[in-house]
């Protein structure tokens, strides 16, 4: 008898291979693991990363809208939906959207919610940084790049920095490379406390173009650099939050606990 039950991971996706593999594929696998009762389905947002892998070859991964035109052919009637998204912003709304409009399509739609969807995600990643990091020196600081979003259905990245100053660590600081608040609470923690050294890490699920630009390149507006001007050592860590197993397992537990798509 054909399987009509689905696992679809949505994912931002990125041109890295190596990343790719260690974040976003584990996360795929974990989830596999988890569901091994449903056909495997991915798609990725990223309209920009999905022609430039064309253009190289090679690895390819379906639009959203692709991937549930392809379970439609397949006979899929159930589908278990699981973003790889840091947070509800304007790549899950979009998302969201394409899901309502080809719903009908589908007998029953369940929605597993991204990292940070509520205040035990906020705390549960607190802790799990605290954790990777351990006690951080006196004249030392932790760095956390995260990306940003034009609208968020949770201050994400608010409440991680409530929690980090909560559970006593007033020197990790979390900026973002697009939109508010920028490195601007990362720069203003720096000047103020001037430590000796940052360790600098993506809060990020995927080490990406941000990761190795934006945040530890060459560039003179390179966080990295913007750091360095003002005397400090930097070190950089070149690692997303996906390669890490208990990051893994809160997206596992957010597809365990999925609930059926609501419409707007």
């Amino acid at each position: 008898m054909k399987n009509t039950k689905a696992l679809l991971v949505i994912s931002f996706g990125t041109s890295y291979e190596e990343t790719r593999i260690l974040s976003l594929e584990a996360i795929e696998q974990d989830l596999m693991k988890e569901f091994p009762d449903r056909e495997f389905y991915r798609a990725w947002t990223s309209g920009m990363i999905r022609r430039k892998l064309k253009k190289l070859g090679g690895f390819t991964a379906p639009s959203l809208q692709e991937a549930l035109e392809q379970m439609e052919k397949d006979g899929i009637r159930d589908i278990l939906v699981q973003f790889t998204h840091m947070l509800r912003g304007e790549e899950y709304e979009k998302s969201m959207e394409t899901i309502r409009n080809e719903a009908g399509k589908f007998e029953v739609i369940n929605i597993g919610q991204p990292l940070i969807s509520g205040e035990e995600d906020a705390a549960r990643l607190a802790g799990i940084i605290e954790k990777q990091y351990g006690v951080l020196k006196e004249k030392e600081m932790l760095a956390l790049m995260g990306h940003g979003s034009a609208k968020m259905a949770f201050p994400a990245y608010e409440k991680v920095q409530e929690y980090f100053i909560k559970d006593g660590y007033g020197n990790i600081r979390i900026g973002t490379v697009e939109f508010d608040p920028g490195i601007g609470p990362v720069m203003t923690k720096v000047r103020e406390d001037h430590p000796e050294h940052v360790i600098l890490a993506p809060m990020l699920v995927v080490a990406g173009d941000h990761v190795l630009n934006d945040m530890a390149g060459d560039e003179e507006d390179s966080w990295k650099n913007q750091i360095k001007k003002e005397g400090i050592k930097v070190t950089c860590v070149k690692k997303g939050l996906g390669e890490y197993e208990e990051i893994r397992s809160i997206y596992v537990e957010h597809a365990k606990k999925a609930a059926p798509l609501e419409e707007k």
